[in-house]
């Protein structure tokens, strides 16, 4: 993975990233949280591992910059300073989780599997379908008129208008589309080949426009992205199915990317167990780490605290089902948006797998 480990001792962060580099990742460092973003600025990260107390600006306002502006980044927070409180206060703002100096290297790394575990449950399973085909099929359902963007500009039929894909700007979708649905209050939208996108323009960037476009059509007809299964990586793909989902999909698939949570949430799904059940399943050995997760789960109405017993509610059990069936939701019926691979995605050059090839 790529690694950026912030400390503003010098000593410990060196170490640190020594060991993370014999591991096999690539690390990068910063001595402070300006110097961070900086580098976060001109270089897509899959992890970002700070310690919470540091001269001028901790490792908080890391945390809160990171989720705003790069919300897919997760941040592990590292302390030695801290109470357990202020710790779970950062899992409260978004960090991925914490770490307590002095620590094990085997620590770090069980963390680093539980990144890598969200990023590989988030691979998406839809299966791939052809975007121009999806069009039409939309279209000849008389229920829509669609807008089609891709390169070349696809021609246009019965209820579907073609538009030229420009990958280099991106924000012309957005423009298109308010047009386009301004003359066609059922209007849909296809976009054939989001990878273009990524190859152009940072992950966050083509999500932003993605979110944006999702919005325009609530209350028109559905947004459908297809991409090239070889040139955008499963994050990435994550990323853009979540920008395009229903609101109900982003809280499951919240609730499901955690490898704690699912662990919690398969255990339950044998029958209701105790806090130190499931501190075994989960193979926590950090009790104010694992009630984080369980409240997470109860304030999503997964579970509910029955005495001294968990239990999964009837929501929670759907999730699970969806937990073994499936990692990736379709829409419910045809109206629903979805991002999907494309059917005739072939090998090519490897774009970075969060976003912009550089």
């Amino acid at each position: 993975m790529r690694l950026l480990v912030v400390d503003d001792d010098a000593v410990f962060r060196e170490e640190l990233a020594e060991l993370l580099r014999d591991d096999g990742h690539e690390v990068t460092t910063a001595p402070s949280v300006a110097k961070a973003v900086e580098l976060l600025e001109h270089q897509e990260m899959d992890t970002v591992l700070t310690d919470l107390k540091m001269p001028r600006h901790g490792g908080l306002e890391l945390l809160r910059d990171v989720r705003q502006r790069w919300p897919r980044t997760p941040v592990v927070m590292v302390t030695g300073f801290a109470t357990v409180e202020s710790a779970l206060e950062a899992m409260k703002l978004g960090a991925f989780d914490y770490i307590r100096k002095p620590f094990r290297i085997e620590q770090v790394r069980e963390t680093l599997a539980l990144v890598a575990q969200e990023r590989e449950f988030s691979a998406p399973g839809e299966s791939a379908r052809d975007p121009v085909r999806e069009a039409r099929n939309l279209a000849a359902s008389g229920k829509y008129e669609v807008l089609l963007f891709d390169a070349p500009a696809p021609a246009s039929g019965a209820h579907l208008t073609g538009a030229l894909l420009d990958p280099t700007r991106p924000s012309e979708l957005v423009d298109r589309t308010g047009e386009f649905l301004a003359a066609h209050p059922t209007g849909a939208v296809v976009i054939a080949h989001a990878e273009q996108l990524l190859a152009d323009h940072r992950l966050e960037e083509v999500v932003g426009i993605l979110d944006r476009l999702r919005t325009l059509l609530v209350g028109h007809g559905p947004l459908r992205v297809a991409f090239d299964p070889h040139r955008v990586g499963p994050a990435a793909a994550l990323a853009m199915g979540g920008a395009v989902a229903a609101e109900e999909t982003h809280a499951a698939l919240e609730a499901l990317s955690n490898p704690i949570r699912r662990r919690a949430l398969l255990r339950l799904a044998e029958a209701p167990a105790s806090f130190t059940e499931i501190l075994t399943a989960t193979e926590l050995s950090d009790s104010p780490k694992l009630s984080f997760h369980l409240r997470k789960l109860v304030d999503a109405a997964l579970l509910r605290h029955d005495g001294d017993r968990y239990r999964l509610t009837s929501r929670g059990e759907a999730v699970v089902r969806l937990l073994r069936d499936a990692t990736f939701l379709p829409p419910a019926s045809t109206a629903g948006n979805l991002a999907f691979p494309r059917a005739d995605g072939e090998p090519g050059p490897s774009a970075r797998p969060g976003g912009k090839t550089r």
